[in-house]
Parts: C-alpha cells; sequence; structure tokens
C-alpha cells in the first residue's frame, strides 16, 4: 500500500512544471513528521508570486527543503480547522477573513513565537482591490464602472468564481454587501447573473478564461491579472476597497523556527521589494517600499490608501462566511441558466411595452430571500461549523440549506408563473 501511494506521489509530481513548487509528497508524509530543515507553506497563491520568495528564502537558508502545497482559500481554511494534522510551518493568503477565521480557531502560533508576526501570529505582506479584467486586444467596449457591468450589451461575457471555491470572490461579493448593504449588494449581484457567462472553478480559471476568449470580461483581483500576463489589462472597481494579504506562522508547525524565518523576510524590506517585480507584481505592504516605487503603485490604489473611509469589515465578513458562500451557490451558481432565462424572458416582455408588472417582478427577482439579520443570528454553534460545504455537513446545517434552498425555489418559481400568465396575455 505504502509503495503504491509513493508511486502516485511519484508519478503526479512529474506532471508539475519545472516552476511549479506543488509538494504533494506532504500527502504521504506522516502526520507528526517534523523532520529539520524542512519549511513547509500553505498557500492558495500561484507559483508566481511564491516561487520568488522561496528562492529568495532558499538563498538564505541552502541546506533547508522547502514544500509549498496550494490549495484555495476555503479549502485551506477548511483544513486547518480541522487541525494542522500535515504540519504546515506558514499559511499566506490574500483573504483577510481566512486569517480571521483562524485567529478565532487559534490556528496560529501564540503572541511572542513570531516577533515579525505581531501579536495575531500573522502579519500583512500586500495589498490588492478587485476589479475586471479584459484582453488589451479584443477591442470591446471596456466598463468604466461597476453598474456599467449590468448592461445588456455585456450579456454571456462575464466570468466570475464563485465565493465558496475562491478567496477572491468571497472578497468581491463582501465588497458589494459592504458597500451597498445587504439587500442593495446582492440586488447588483442576482442582476449581474444576467450577464454572467459562467461560473467558474477557481479565480485562476477567471484570467484563464479572459486570455483563452471562452469569455470577454472576468472579476478578479488585481494581482492575478498583473504584469505576470501581459496581454490582459486590469481596471480598478471604484471605490477602490482595500484587502490585506497576510501571512502567518501556524500553530502546530512542525519547524515553528523556520516558519517565522520565512514571514520575516516576505515582510522584511527584502520581501517588500520583491513584490514590486513583474514576476509577483504586488503593491507591498510597507508604506516606505511603496514610497520608494512611486509610479509602480496605481493611483487608485493610492488614493484609497490616503482617504481611508472605506475599510474592509474582515470580522464581519468571517462571521457570515459560511453563509455567504452557500447562498451565493444556491441562489446563482446552481441556477445561473434559471435566472439567465428569466431576465431574458422579462426583457421580451418589456420589448412588448410591459410597465408596473414587470418593474415588480425585476425587484423580486433582484431580492434574495435571506435576511442579514438571519445569517448574523445563526447559532454558531454546528449550524455554521464548517466554511465550506462537505458530505459530512451536521444535520442542522443540511436543514438550514434545505429551507434556503426551498425559499430560493419557490421564489423563482412565483417569478416563473408571473411571466407565464403574462406571455399569456399576448401583445
Amino acid at each position: 500500500m505504502a509503495r503504491r501511494e509513493r508511486r502516485q506521489a511519484t508519478a503526479r509530481r512529474a506532471r508539475l512544471s519545472g516552476g511549479a513548487l506543488l509538494a504533494l509528497a506532504l500527502s504521504v508524509l506522516p502526520a507528526a513528521a517534523k523532520a529539520t530543515g524542512v519549511l513547509r507553506i500553505l498557500t492558495s497563491l500561484p507559483p508566481a508570486t511564491t516561487a520568488p520568495l522561496v528562492e529568495a528564502f532558499r538563498a538564505h537558508h541552502p541546506d533547508t527543503e522547502v514544500l509549498v502545497l496550494n490549495k484555495n482559500t476555503v479549502a485551506a481554511v477548511e483544513e486547518l480547522l480541522r487541525g494542522n494534522a500535515r504540519a504546515f510551518d506558514v499559511f499566506f493568503a490574500s483573504s483577510p477573513e481566512a486569517f480571521e477565521i483562524l485567529a478565532r480557531d487559534r490556528s496560529f502560533a501564540p503572541d511572542g513565537a513570531c516577533p515579525a508576526a505581531g501579536q495575531e501570529g500573522y502579519a500583512p505582506f500586500a495589498i490588492s482591490s478587485i476589479g475586471w479584467t479584459l484582453r488589451r486586444d479584443g477591442g470591446q467596449r471596456v466598463p468604466r464602472s461597476w453598474e456599467d457591468l449590468l448592461d445588456r450589451r455585456y450579456e454571456g461575457q462575464i466570468g466570475m468564481a464563485p465565493p465558496s471555491r475562491s478567496g477572491t470572490s468571497h472578497m468581491l461579493v463582501e465588497r458589494f454587501l459592504q458597500v451597498r448593504g445587504w439587500n442593495d449588494g446582492w440586488g447588483f449581484l442576482l442582476r449581474l447573473a444576467r450577464n454572467l457567462a459562467t461560473v467558474t472553478s477557481r479565480s485562476f480559471a477567471v484570467t484563464d478564461g479572459v486570455r483563452s476568449g471562452r469569455f470577454d470580461i472576468g472579476l478578479t483581483i488585481d494581482f492575478l491579472a498583473g504584469s505576470s500576463q501581459p496581454e490582459l489589462m486590469f481596471h480598478y472597481g471604484t471605490p477602490a476597497v482595500l484587502f490585506p494579504a497576510q501571512i502567518g506562522v501556524l500553530a502546530g508547525a512542525g519547524d515553528p523556527a523556520l516558519g517565522c524565518e520565512f514571514l520575516t523576510l516576505v515582510t522584511g524590506d527584502e520581501g517588500q521589494r520583491l513584490m514590486l517585480t513583474p514576476g509577483i507584481g504586488r503593491i507591498p505592504a510597507s508604506a516606505p517600499v511603496r514610497e520608494e516605487a512611486g509610479a509602480l503603485i496605481p493611483p487608485e490604489i493610492t488614493t484609497a490608501l490616503r482617504s481611508r473611509w472605506l475599510d474592509y469589515n474582515a470580522g464581519l465578513a468571517s462571521d457570515r462566511f459560511w453563509a455567504v458562500n452557500v447562498l451565493f451557490d444556491l441562489a446563482i451558481t446552481d441556477r445561473l441558466e434559471t435566472r439567465r432565462l428569466l431576465w431574458a424572458r422579462l426583457e421580451a416582455l418589456r420589448a412588448r411595452g410591459g410597465g408596473h408588472e414587470l418593474d415588480l417582478l425585476a425587484r423580486q427577482l433582484s431580492r434574495l430571500p435571506v435576511s442579514e439579520s438571519e445569517v448574523l443570528n445563526l447559532d454558531r454553534g454546528p449550524a455554521v461549523s464548517r466554511v465550506m460545504e462537505l458530505t459530512d455537513l451536521p444535520a442542522a446545517q443540511r436543514a438550514l440549506i434545505r429551507n434556503w434552498d426551498e425559499r430560493i425555489a419557490g421564489q423563482l418559481a412565483a417569478i416563473d408563473g408571473a411571466l407565464t400568465a403574462l406571455e399569456g396575455r399576448g401583445p
């Protein structure tokens, strides 16, 4: 059995590209392994970001083996909440709510274990914001605002990832819920569904989809469409909300001292200056390094840093992390085709001169039948004990999903019935 596992791991490793640092060997290491000279990193960031930082670390520690496992943010958080069984030393990602959730679970090394990590056990290393990306040679009209994305000219042309599989998308969804409020934020997202071509499996698939021409516009975070992909251009949605990307030393680390040294490099001057290199293309968290960078910092970010009137509330996002993920999937991911057809039928009736009744149906189609207070007042026990949907969900959580699913299905069935009645009246 062990021999077969080693052969499978070797075969998988052989398929990785030369620059990939994904260490699938972790899956066959004993859970309690704490080998000296081995740094284990868990991250949702792409190799373009991690590779230069790992190479800089190796330059200081040539005898240290570095193993990097890449997982999407939600899956990584779920693994760490179940216990750091594989003894990862470091976790870093772009989602601030992921760190809030893990900190509440005491998943980071205690205060004082790593001075560079501060009291919380983690520290910012970059800042980012959300917007949309397009091909430079696309030739289509470029949206200039979030509201432009609702224009019917972009029907079937926009791609995004679901928040349940992407920390980036979770930040994007929460950005609307926090800036516009729960009802208006969901209203925007449900209207946007009319123009979505697809909901991709991961954040990386959004930029890949734009680059390959699967769809014209991708909703994403700045660094995923940055300087390492010159065929793409990126537009910040304004007002720009800033998200701190962070790195932490984990409780139960195999080698916390090495983890601390890696964190210290990433957050220190050497690592911060590396953020500005074309291969990484991220905005450093360090104010002095940003000052040195000058015009390399996008003006939208400089403006947001100066005003700071609109801060992202990672605590609120973490309070409703699971609920927002589930509701998005129930209302949009799982019913995207249904929603697009309902919007198309409604617009066809408008073309025939429909009035007040269609306005009411449009408002219904833009309303989520679950209130913010209901979500925030959920029992913080078994009903929301997970951050992602798994096959072994507690009974209370499964019952809650069924309830929400039935309410959304009932709402859309009522809209379908009303549209059918209006269509039967003829022109």
